[in-house]
């Protein structure tokens, strides 16, 4: 089966490499019907295989064939390989785009029953075992219902603009960043197959910093980091775990917590007490749980978890913050080890987690948008202010990518009480004809949080659905 794959990565390498430039996609886009069905009747002509029947003349479109994994022979390889050969040969790169078209939609039943083969791994790889030489990376694509099927068409010339069941990525685009791709299982999320909705909860936690910072000088270079007060461990664990009933209570899908308000306990704390709960409830926890990440040991880390207690996956901050601290600037002492995890589901797509700078880094945002496709971006934040984080919004909704950003009232300071109007944000991308104001849903910040009067219970909810 890999084989199938390594010739279809080969290929877009070809069509990616020897293209004149960018303008072949655009072009490509606005063929005449007449061209395309001269291109299918001619593959038709060369690979029978891959159409329920033949044309009898150019001017009739054949039909795509669903392949089954016993089509996969030594002879439509060889059928395959020689025309890719010719097309490439005569540099026909509109038949060779057509060629993968027709391959990525050949193989569409067989991608989902792939999806459904990864789901059942804790962790998958990508289809091809060329990705090295090729320097492209194939997985089968989830389906997204707030997607756009032509989505990025009017804003990247790429070649997966035309491909729909194979998620392209290209490692010019990855650069040096490890992808690690997680696909949740079917029934995470039990409700979404009949409503084809998320219901997101979100909480800012508490207006405290159980932490003091701790700022050093190394190799002349100012950092920062942090101690947590571990008097405070128990009462901090149980807060999030009563959140999390809470959000369970309602229903939710997901539940969202902030940067750096965890503790190096938490994690084992909010997993022992999720396997001791019966069946039923565990039923009531959302299904995925994003615990608020942890700065030790020069990582800062977001732990995922679903409703029974399993580690999906941790995702560790990339870029670090600077701090303002006595009129100088102080470095967040984090290393970085360069992985990006991606949790694919069929319907909502692909979800990554940006922990506050790394969103607010828009080289890197726009590189993971683009490289994955992503579709919902969880950005888990400790910062004084909202309005760096708003403006990048818009980028991702343009790109069909909802962003859920929670922040903390921990991270205000004196003078700053301005920036706390909201505490949190889901933005969405709606429909064209949708209520304008829907696509930037507000998480108000309470009275308290002003007064030293924070009762540590705010809880938001809002649901994501489909366009």
């Amino acid at each position: 089966m890999a084989y199938i794959y390594n010739i279809m990565a080969e290929l877009c390498s070809i069509v990616i490499r020897s293209c004149p430039d960018e303008s072949i996609f655009v072009k490509y886009g606005c063929l005449s019907l007449n061209r395309k069905k001269e291109m299918l009747w001619d593959i038709s002509q060369n690979i029978s295989q891959l159409f329920e029947t033949a044309a009898d003349s150019e001017d009739q479109m054949p039909v795509v064939r669903q392949l089954k994994e016993n089509d996969l022979n030594d002879s439509f390889y060889s059928e395959l390989e020689g025309y890719i050969s010719a097309l490439q040969s005569r540099e026909d790169h509109f038949a060779m785009i057509a060629l993968t078209q027709v391959i990525d939609e050949a193989l569409k039943t067989l991608l989902l029953e792939k999806i459904r083969t990864y789901q059942t791994d804790d962790f998958s790889v990508v289809l091809n075992t060329n990705r090295e030489t090729t320097g492209i990376g194939l997985l089968p694509r989830c389906s997204c219902v707030w997607e756009r099927k032509h989505r990025l068409s009017h804003s990247y010339n790429r070649l997966d603009n035309f491909l729909f069941h194979f998620l392209l990525m290209e490692n010019s685009i990855l650069g040096e960043l490890i992808d690690k791709h997680i696909f949740l299982k079917n029934d995470i999320f039990p409700g979404f197959s009949v409503n084809k909705q998320l219901k997101i909860a979100a909480s800012p936690v508490r207006a405290e910093k159980h932490f003091s910072y701790e700022y050093y000088t190394k190799k002349d270079i100012q950092y920062f980091s942090i101690r947590y007060d571990k008097t405070k461990t128990e009462k901090d664990n149980e807060d999030i775990w009563e959140k999390l009933l809470k959000s369970g209570e309602n229903q939710c899908d997901i539940m969202i917590f902030p940067e750096v308000l965890s503790n190096c306990e938490t994690t084992d704390y909010i997993r022992q007490r999720l396997i001791s709960l019966s069946d039923e409830d565990q039923n009531k926890i959302p299904s995925l749980i994003i615990l608020p990440s942890v700065l030790e040991n020069n990582m800062n880390t977001v732990t995922v978890l679903d409703r029974f207690g399993n580690v999906l996956c941790r995702q560790s901050k990339q870029y670090p913050f600077c701090l303002k601290h006595n009129g100088t600037v102080w470095l967040e002492d984090i290393k970085t080890n360069m992985v990006i995890n991606i949790l694919h589901y069929e319907g909502i797509g692909r979800i990554a987690i940006l922990v506050c700078k790394d969103f607010l880094t828009t080289k890197y945002m726009e590189q993971l948008m683009r490289c994955f496709k992503l579709t919902l971006i969880i950005v888990p934040s400790f910062s004084t202010g909202s309005y760096d984080f708003c403006q990048s919004f818009d980028v991702c909704a343009h790109d069909d990518c909802n962003v859920i950003w929670i922040n903390t009232c921990a991270a205000m300071e004196k003078g700053k009480e301005a920036n706390f109007k909201n505490i949190g944000y889901v933005r969405k991308r709606i429909g064209r004809n949708d209520d304008d104001s829907q696509k930037l849903c507000e998480m108000p910040v309470c009275d308290g949080a002003f007064t030293g009067n924070c009762r540590e219970d705010c809880l938001f909810f809002e649901t994501i659905r489909g366009v």
